[in-house]
């Protein structure tokens, strides 16, 4: 631990360019990670309600394109909303967009360890948004393979169907260049939490988020590693006449693939080592701030600090050792089968601590609902809502008829990607004040909460029925399946549902920029917080406390302490200020 946390020190900027653009200061390296987060979850939105658009309405011409959508295109929609929204949406912003701006501050240090590999990490995050984008605009256009492009249909080149080509090359290259830039992340968020922790600041005082942070670049670094290693494979069986993931005597368009000696299966286990992971680097970030807003906003010091930061190290060993879960299917031997899904139920327990103490958290805690504090509780609902179903997919026999089905869509939707968001708005609301000094509108903040929670449970809820009736995922047209017959009205109710859900998200942008422009002036701590970003003015310099380097001489949640002169008390107090009544 660092006396002074001085590491990672470098001077202010003068150009525009080494300000704004090419920054070293963690803080705009953090606004800019944010603010492409945002582009790519309208993307990955628009996209999504053209699928819905589909679903509910197939055969009808689409909405500014006029045109009648094509099965490979409903496919290439599915790929690149799933993929946009999982690599640049739920891995970029609540990881490296909210952990940039605020755990170094939150450490007492004055930048990350390594600013010039983060100024890299976010660019070549840059470029592998761009490269996807890409595979969009090249002449087969994008892949068809899913978000998990499985092999051999991605393996075998352009002779496997549209977007099969260069489009789901440019896939490949591009998620090989994200691993690239989480793998920097990933060293700078470890070295940073572990050498730059100013004076007094053990780890059993570090707030959950930066905990959350710390756990998520282990799991960043073991995954994205083998996600990596995984990519050259796949590239390689495209180009290279390789045969990892090609079988033998696989017949395509009539003639015998000139391959053999490959494992489809090899890819699975490859993609779900770390996909599985990646889960957690997508909500873990999202736990760690719904506590330290809920311990906020209740006014109560965290229920069980120590069981949560375990906790946060359990679901981190646990979920590297649950993939076999997503390959139930693949005719696993049924013991493995059987060890997988008990490791998954095991996950669950470290998962329900922290649920029971973010309830024990709030329970008798003096509740303000602050626009953060609704969505940290709506994160809580959700993570809960989407977790349940996870125990039934755990179960060898039930996936076995559920698996690929609307069922886990819902899953995964409302535990993976939803309650994500709703960590990303709660930190948005309860970090806006101090990243850019003023407060945003409590107001459109409120109503964009609750027509954003009934709508995402309006939308995901009902494929729970869907899934259960044996609606498959990823077809585009279910008008030829008499056993389907009943989905239509279903299909109707939650694309309408997403198209208000989706509409209602222009009262968060517009949120946004009015209050960048016309919002209150905030003041140095406007709710009234213990940790240490809250010590310096919002925004922060470009050092965050002037080279003079804080010391603390407390935990991170020290709310309504008795005989205080006010409900809370600073990390870097020494003594609680005594009230004199």
């Amino acid at each position: 631990m660092s006396e002074s946390a001085g590491a990672g020190h470098h001077e202010a900027p003068a150009g525009f360019l080494r300000k704004w653009v090419f920054s070293l200061d963690h803080k705009v390296i953090g606004a800019q990670y944010w603010w492409l987060g945002l582009i790519a979850v309208y993307v990955g939105m628009v996209l999504s309600l053209y699928m819905r658009f589909q679903l509910a309405w197939p055969g009808r011409k689409m909405p500014l394109v006029g045109t009648v959508m094509l099965p490979e295109q409903y496919l290439a929609l599915v790929t690149m909303h799933g993929t946009i929204m999982v690599f640049f949406v739920l891995t970029t912003v609540p990881q490296s967009g909210f952990g940039n701006s605020i755990l170094p501050i939150q450490i007492g240090a004055a930048d990350m360890a390594f600013p010039v590999l983060n100024m890299l990490s976010f660019w070549t995050t840059f470029v592998s948004f761009a490269v996807m984008i890409a595979s969009f605009f090249v002449t087969a256009g994008a892949p068809i393979g899913g978000w998990t492009v499985y092999a051999p249909l991605s393996a075998l080149g352009e002779s496997a169907g549209p977007g099969q080509g260069m489009g789901m090359n440019l896939w490949i290259i591009s998620i090989f260049i994200f691993c690239v830039a989480s793998l920097m992340g990933a060293l700078n968020f470890i070295v940073t939490t572990l050498d730059l922790r100013t004076k007094g600041l053990s780890l059993m005082r570090l707030p959950l988020t930066v905990w959350a942070w710390f756990t998520t670049a282990i799991l960043g670094l073991l995954a994205f590693a083998v996600l990596m290693g995984a990519c050259v494979l796949l590239m390689l069986d495209r180009v290279g006449g390789t045969s990892f993931f090609i079988p033998a005597g696989l017949v395509l368009g009539g003639k015998v693939v000139n391959h053999k000696g490959g494992s489809p299966l090899l890819w699975q286990h490859l993609f779900w080592f770390f996909g599985h992971p990646e889960v957690y680097i997508a909500i873990l970030p999202g736990m760690g701030i719904a506590s330290q807003v809920l311990s906020t906003f209740c006014r109560k010091p965290i229920f069980g600090y120590r069981a949560m930061v375990f906790a946060i190290l359990g679901i981190a060993v646990l979920s590297t050792s649950v993939w076999g879960h997503h390959m139930f299917l693949s005719g696993m031997n049924p013991y493995t089968a059987f060890a997988f899904s008990i490791l998954t139920v095991a996950i669950g327990v470290p998962s329900a601590i922290k649920t029971f103490n973010w309830l024990g958290t709030i329970w008798r805690g003096r509740v303000q609902f602050a626009t953060a504090n609704l969505f940290a509780i709506g994160f809580v609902s959700l993570f809960v809502t989407g977790g349940i179903t996870g125990i039934f997919l755990a179960q060898p026999a039930v996936d076995l008829p559920l698996h690929d089905t609307h069922f886990v869509v819902a899953h995964f939707h409302l535990v993976m990607g939803v309650a994500a968001i709703f960590g990303m708005f709660a930190g948005t609301f309860y970090w806006f004040p101090k990243i850019y000094g003023r407060m945003m509108n409590e107001t459109l903040g409120r109503i964009h909460f609750w027509i954003t929670l009934v709508g995402v449970y309006c939308i995901f809820f009902p494929l729970h029925f869907q899934g259960i009736a044996g609606q498959p995922r990823r077809y585009y047209s279910i008008e030829a399946y008499q056993f389907l017959k009943a989905m239509p009205a279903i299909h109707h109710f939650v694309s309408i549902s997403a198209i208000v859900t989706i509409a209602a998200q222009t009262l968060f942008l517009i949120n946004i920029f009015w209050s960048l422009a016309k919002g209150r002036r905030a003041e140095m701590n406007p709710w009234r917080c213990t940790t240490l970003e809250w010590t310096v003015p919002s925004p922060p310099p470009h050092d965050n406390f002037g080279g003079h380097p804080p010391q603390v001489y407390r935990g991170a949640y020290e709310y309504s302490v008795p005989g205080a002169r006010e409900d809370f008390v600073l990390q870097s107090e020494a003594e609680a200020p005594v009230s004199r009544h």
